[in-house]
């Protein structure tokens, strides 16, 4: 598998859900808190699904910060973690997207390249100087109940891309939309917002 295509054998791949793929929020999206958002969907099945929004930025609150309010950095810490908002339910709660080549107790596979990580282990990790080699920290996730998500991508809301590093893991900025719809090759001037019908 090629280091920069993290798209192979997701969690939910052969049945039709989308675990481990990109979603990105159609330029109609009327939600403000998920307008022109890329969300690495890190579970989806009959149940319901799970993401985590990668291009909003937490402003305000450093990785040091965090660590001293967990009670977890006497020094500073050895390396850094790009904290982002990661959805609008459970604000205070904290989960680190990142490769695979570090898990810990209660690691969730997203793909073979990719975990989630909701324990305070992984902090302290990468406060140590060790850890994956790549993560990003959201605090609170975006969720769906059984079937809505499948509803707004059948109503035209999200478009799905294969992740990549780049995609995953850079500074969460406003042109990670672009560059997510850049890889499915759409210019978002051209989309429309009304759903098709065969």
């Amino acid at each position: 598998m090629a280091r920069s295509d993290l798209s192979a054998k997701t969690a939910g791949g052969e049945d039709g859900y989308l675990a481990g793929q990109l979603l990105i929020a159609m330029p109609g999206m009327q939600d403000p808190r998920f307008a022109r958002s890329v969300i690495c969907l890190c579970a989806h099945s009959a149940d319901g699904a799970m993401g985590l929004v990668l291009n909003k930025p937490l402003a305000g609150l450093s990785f040091d910060a965090l660590l001293n309010q967990l009670g977890l950095a006497p020094v500073t810490a050895q390396r850094q973690i790009t904290l982002c908002q990661g959805g609008p339910v459970e604000g205070g709660r904290g989960f680190v997207l990142h490769t695979s080549d570090w898990t810990g107790e209660g690691s969730l596979p997203v793909t073979e390249a990719v975990a989630m990580t909701a324990s305070i282990d992984i902090l302290k990790a990468i406060a140590g100087g060790g850890g994956p080699r790549r993560g990003i920290l959201a605090l609170g996730y975006a969720g769906w109940g059984p079937g809505q998500l499948d509803q707004e991508i059948q109503a035209n809301a999200w478009l799905s891309v294969a992740p990549d590093e780049g995609l995953l893991f850079d500074d969460p900025t406003e042109g990670k939309w672009a560059q997510a719809l850049a890889k499915l090759r759409v210019d978002p001037l051209l989309l429309s917002s009304a759903a098709g019908r065969a």
